[in-house]
């Protein structure tokens, strides 16, 4: 991208502070990509490692960005990361919050609250199978997926909590775990 460190990672991060305003989840797949595999900063075992450190953490689940820009840039690339993933968004998300309730029930306002869900959607669907792509998940992996997103959209009011614990435990016998 550019020679700066610095501004690749403001170039990097602020588009997709705006796609992460309704979670970090849709942003895996792109920053996985620009990271691993684009501007080669880390490794894809470095990179599940330090989603899953950002996942133990107290915090928002969007502190994947900054951990790697720690890794690559010390502190002061994590605090550019931070301020280019958190003010862009938060930036849009004030404007538009006041915009928002001013129209709230108008035919536009309920037409883009239901065009979002899709697109929101697709995004964490993009972000998980990037995840599971480069974790080497297999066939028992995806199938629980898939069955877990299927009960949750068939039922959508079924709390998670069980269906968590059933994939946990399908994962620890594929893996050759026994409780």
């Amino acid at each position: 991208m550019r020679d700066n460190i610095y501004v690749t990672l403001i170039v990097l991060l602020a588009p997709l502070s705006l796609a992460s305003i309704g979670g970090a989840t849709g942003i895996y797949a792109p920053l996985q990509h620009e990271t691993v595999e684009t501007l080669g900063w880390i490794t894809q075992r470095e990179f599940i490692d330090l989603f899953a450190v950002s996942r133990l953490t107290p915090g928002p689940s969007s502190m994947l960005a900054p951990l790697i820009a720690w890794k690559v840039a010390g502190l002061a690339g994590a605090t550019v990361a931070m301020i280019a993933l958190y003010l862009p968004s938060s930036l849009l998300c004030y404007g538009v919050a006041r915009v928002w309730e001013k129209h709230r029930g108008k035919p536009w306002h309920r037409a883009c609250e239901a065009g979002l869900t899709p697109v929101a959607a697709g995004l964490v669907f993009a972000g998980v199978a990037a995840l599971l792509r480069i974790a080497g998940s297999g066939p028992m992996t995806w199938a629980t997926l898939i069955i877990v997103a299927g009960l949750l959209t068939w039922k959508p009011k079924l709390h998670p909590f069980p269906l968590l614990g059933a994939g946990a435990l399908v994962f620890l016998l594929a893996r050759g775990f026994w409780i």
